[in-house]
This record gives structure tokens, C-alpha cells and sequence, in this order.
């Protein structure tokens, strides 16, 4: 067998045919189709936008060491690739895509997933999110998960989380040691789940790094809107990444990440009933655990998620 380019006529390549000649070298050899049509893709796309703005070689060379920067960033807890995407709507339109939640109407429309997800202890319903000495206002945060037909689903995974009340992530929190303000719960008979967590507040993304430095070069917003974050499971039913807004944000209308959708607003809203509403969701110890029990009231956050069956 000839090796690869044994008796090939080279090519005079010039600005005209570069792009068909590099497709063809990188795809002809592709394992399948699809692979073949994305790498096709991206090489169209690229170097159609460089002849579009006419790409001079010291931008091409900033191009190359931002990116190069944005990778020397990414570690397991900080993900500025992922942050990259995010800011440049590319998550958002991944989302908006792929979303079978967008093609329903009764369903609960999805959300960007975020940097910030990981691995949550699977707590008890009535159990609190935040580690002892959580910094923030208590916050009763609940629903139901229902299918299409209205019917209550048992069982299903609730993975939420969120900042402390001082805008940080556990992972971007050095006061924090392990999993905080985040935890895993199952529904119950009635399709309920229910937990304390903080109420949740403003925050600017990670700005120390390229991500920042390019959102201050375009003066672009960096603060996202309160919200809660949710990811819902059940092997009956189609996984759903979504978030929940807080509608007196003024970052609402000007999410760096593009997560907001009208459908996730939510009013914070507050409650003095606390003794009845500690009771009826068995929260005593939960907040107490917070130091909080002696409180006149504290936030609730209500929703109720609708699932499309797979």
C-alpha cells in the first residue's frame, strides 16, 4: 500500500482553493460521517470568517495566546473553557438546539448547565444545602415534578445548587472544604422534594482570569442574576438542566451567559409563618443546624417541573 501522499501532484494552493484542499486532507480519512461533517464544518466556518474581516497576522498571533491562556486556566475546579463558551452564547445555542423542552409547551424550558456543577451528598428532603456557618438568609426551596398529564412523579433526582449567600461557589470558596450549598434529593409519593438553601444573590463570574479581561475589553455586564440551579433525573423521562431567576435582579435582562428565560423568573418571596412552614416540611433541624430557628420568618422559592417522557 502507497503511503500516505506517495504519488499525490501537489497542489498549488492559494487563497481561493486553501479551504476545499485542507477539508479534503482532514476529512478523507474520517471515521464516519457526522465526524466528517462537523471537522468540514468548522474548517468552512473558520476560514470563511478569516476572508470575511480579512484577519491580519498580529490578530491571528492575539487570537492563538488568548485561547493558549484560557487552557493554561482550566483545572477541575475552574473550567474557563466552559466559561469562554458560555459568554459567547455558544452554550446557550447548544442548549436552545438540542432542547427537547424547547419543542414542548407545557414542559420546563432548560437552562445553560454552567461551570460549576459537581458531585452533591444525596440528602433527605427537609435536609439543608448549606454546611454549618452558611453565610446568607435561609431559604425554603420546593416544587413538585410532574409529567406532561399533570401526573406526580416519584422518585425522581433533584440535584440543586447554588452560591452561599457571599456570591462564591463551594469550589471557589476557600472557607469551604467539600461539597456546600449543593445536595442530591429524591421525590417523594406525592412528586415533592424540599430543602433549605440560601437565598440566593447576585455574582460576577470569575473575572481574574481571560474571560474577564475580555469582558472588560468589550464593557460587557459580568454579573449574573440570582438563581438556583437544578438538574432533574428519572429513567422514564427526558433529563432536564434548568435554573430558577430571581426577579428583582437587575442582571436579568443582561446575563453574561445568556441563562435566562422568561419562564424560569421566579419571585423570592418572603414568609413570616416560619413555625407552620418549618413544620409542614419537617425543617426544624435543618434550621437549627443553620442557627436560625429563632427567626420570624425566612425566603421561599417555589416551582413546579414539568418532565417529557423519553
Amino acid at each position: 500500500m502507497a503511503a500516505t501522499g506517495e504519488n499525490e501532484s501537489l497542489e498549488d494552493l492559494t487563497a481561493d482553493n486553501l479551504t476545499q484542499h485542507v477539508i479534503n486532507i482532514c476529512t478523507r480519512n474520517a471515521p464516519d460521517d457526522r465526524t466528517k461533517e462537523l471537522v468540514s464544518g468548522l474548517i468552512q466556518h473558520l476560514h470563511d470568517y478569516v476572508r470575511e474581516v480579512r484577519l491580519r497576522t498580529g490578530e491571528w498571533e492575539t487570537g492563538w495566546q488568548y485561547l493558549t491562556e484560557v487552557g493554561q486556566f482550566c483545572t477541575p475546579e475552574r473550567q474557563e473553557m466552559i466559561l469562554l463558551s458560555d459568554v459567547l452564547g455558544v452554550s446557550a445555542l447548544v442548549d436552545a438546539i438540542n432542547s427537547a423542552q424547547a419543542q414542548s409547551v407545557s414542559a420546563t424550558e432548560s437552562s445553560v448547565l454552567g461551570p460549576f456543577h459537581n458531585e452533591a451528598h444525596v440528602l433527605e428532603n427537609g435536609e439543608s444545602i448549606g454546611s454549618e456557618g452558611v453565610i446568607g438568609e435561609p431559604m425554603l426551596i420546593h416544587g413538585t415534578v410532574k409529567a406532561t398529564d399533570g401526573t406526580a412523579i416519584e422518585g425522581v433526582t433533584v440535584d440543586v445548587w447554588e452560591t452561599n449567600g457571599n456570591g462564591f461557589y463551594d469550589m471557589q470558596d476557600p472557607s469551604r472544604d467539600g461539597p456546600d450549598c449543593r445536595g442530591v434529593f429524591r421525590t417523594d409519593s406525592e412528586g415533592r422534594f424540599y430543602l433549605i438553601g440560601v437565598k440566593s444573590v447576585d455574582y460576577n463570574i470569575p473575572d481574574d482570569g481571560p474571560i474577564g479581561v475580555m469582558l472588560r475589553h468589550l464593557g460587557r455586564n459580568q454579573t449574573r442574576p440570582a438563581h438556583v440551579h437544578f438538574q432533574i433525573k428519572h429513567p422514564a423521562y427526558i433529563d432536564l438542566t434548568t435554573a430558577l431567576y430571581s426577579r428583582d435582579s437587575k442582571n436579568v435582562a443582561t446575563d453574561p451567559v445568556f441563562g435566562v428565560k422568561k419562564s424560569l423568573i421566579k419571585d423570592f418571596q418572603w414568609s413570616e409563618e416560619l413555625p407552620a412552614v418549618a413544620k409542614g416540611y419537617n425543617l426544624e433541624s435543618s434550621l437549627q443546624r443553620m442557627n436560625v430557628q429563632n427567626r420570624k420568618g425566612l425566603w421561599v422559592l417555589e416551582h413546579d417541573f414539568v418532565l417529557l417522557r423519553k
